[in-house]
C-alpha cells in the first residue's frame, strides 16, 4: 500500500502541484510559506496544531500500536518532529503533562527555538494549585485547557461547575483558559452560561459515552471494539462549533488514525474538517512520521483546505 507521501508524489504534476479533488496543493512547501493563522488572545497561532497522543504513546488503536509509538518517540525524534513543524510553519503544540514534554520544550528553547504550548490539564493539575503554578513556571503555556475526558465525567455527575472554577483560576494566572469536551452538550452549556473562557477544544468523536449512553442513543449494549467512533459525531460537533463565538480547536479529525487507511481518506477528512468549522478555528492533528513527512503533508493540506472555512 502506498504511503501518504508516495501518493502525493505520484499525483504531482508541473512544478509540484496536483489536482486532488480540484484545486492544487504545493508539495514540499518553502519554509517561509505561511500557514493560515487564527488569533488566540494575543497569540497568532497556525490553523494546524501538532498534537501529542502518538508522542506520549496513546494510539487509541491498540496496545501494540501504542508501544510502537512509544518506542519511536525518543527525545531525538520528538525534537525532529517539532523542528519540522516549525519549518513548515506549524507554530503550536498541544499536549497534556509528561516528562517527555518537559524535556522537549526545554531542549527546543535552549536551542533558540520556541513553539506555542497549549496545556491540557487533568486532575493532577486541576486539583492541585501548586502543581499548576509549577508547570506554568516551568513550561510557559499560552493557554490551559480543562481535559475533555474529565469535563465529560463532571458533566455526567452534575459537577461541571468545577471546570468553570478551574478556568477562573487559570485566568487569575494571566493565561488563556479553555474547556475541552467530547460531548457537545458540555460546550453548549458553557457557552449558554457565559463562562469566562478564551477557547474550546472540541472532539469530533464522542468517545466517552458510557454503555448506558450507547444503549439509549444507539441501542448498543456495550462499546464496539476499537472504541465508539460513530460516523454521525463529527457533524453534531461541527454544528456546535459553528454556533459558538469562541475559537475552537477541533481534535481527532482523523478518528485517531481510523481515517488514515489511504491518502485519499486523510485528504477527505482534512477537507471536511476545515469546510465545517469557522475561519477563527484550528485543528489539532497527532503525527507519527516514522514512514513519511506527516508534518509537511498535513501542512500542505491545511494550506489547501483552510480557505473552505466560513
Amino acid at each position: 500500500m502506498r504511503s501518504r507521501r508516495e501518493f502525493l508524489k505520484e499525483a504531482a504534476v508541473g512544478i509540484g502541484t496536483t489536482a486532488l479533488g480540484g484545486g492544487g496543493i504545493v508539495l514540499g512547501a518553502a519554509p517561509d510559506e505561511q500557514l493560515p493563522r487564527v488569533q488566540l488572545g494575543p497569540y497568532d497561532v497556525s490553523r494546524l496544531i501538532v498534537g501529542s497522543n502518538p508522542i506520549l504513546g496513546f494510539s487509541h488503536l491498540s496496545g501494540l500500536m501504542s508501544r510502537v509509538m512509544t518506542d519511536y518517540y525518543t527525545a531525538e525524534n520528538i525534537q525532529k518532529l517539532l523542528l519540522r513543524c516549525l519549518e513548515v510553519r506549524i507554530n503550536a503544540w498541544q499536549t497534556s503533562a509528561h516528562e517527555k514534554v518537559d524535556a522537549a520544550l526545554r531542549t527546543l528553547r535552549e536551542g533558540g527555538r520556541d513553539i506555542h504550548w497549549v496545556f491540557l490539564a487533568h486532575k493532577a493539575h486541576t486539583e492541585d494549585a501548586g502543581a499548576l503554578k509549577e508547570i506554568v513556571r516551568r513550561n510557559r503555556p499560552i493557554a490551559i485547557v480543562h481535559h475533555g475526558g474529565l469535563s465529560d465525567s463532571l458533566w455526567r455527575e452534575g459537577k461541571i461547575a468545577a471546570a468553570r472554577d478551574f478556568a477562573k483560576r487559570v485566568k487569575d494566572l494571566g493565561l488563556l483558559a479553555g474547556l475541552s469536551a467530547h460531548n457537545p452538550d458540555v460546550i453548549r452549556n458553557a457557552e449558554d452560561q457565559g463562562w469566562e473562557l478564551d477557547l474550546y477544544m472540541t472532539c469530533f468523536y464522542r468517545v466517552t459515552r458510557t454503555a448506558e449512553e450507547l444503549r439509549k442513543e444507539f441501542g448498543m449494549g456495550e462499546a464496539p471494539l476499537g472504541g465508539a467512533y460513530m460516523s454521525g459525531d463529527p457533524a453534531r460537533m461541527c454544528e456546535l462549533i459553528r454556533q459558538v463565538k469562541r475559537p475552537c480547536l477541533a481534535f481527532k479529525i482523523l478518528a485517531a488514525g481510523r481515517r488514515c487507511e489511504r491518502p485519499q481518506d486523510v485528504e477527505a477528512a482534512v477537507q471536511s474538517a476545515f469546510a465545517n468549522i469557522k475561519k477563527s478555528d484550528a485543528v489539532i492533528v497527532g503525527m507519527f512520521p516514522r514512514y513519511q513527512d506527516q508534518a509537511g503533508e498535513d501542512a500542505a493540506l491545511a494550506r489547501r483546505f483552510a480557505p473552505l472555512s466560513q
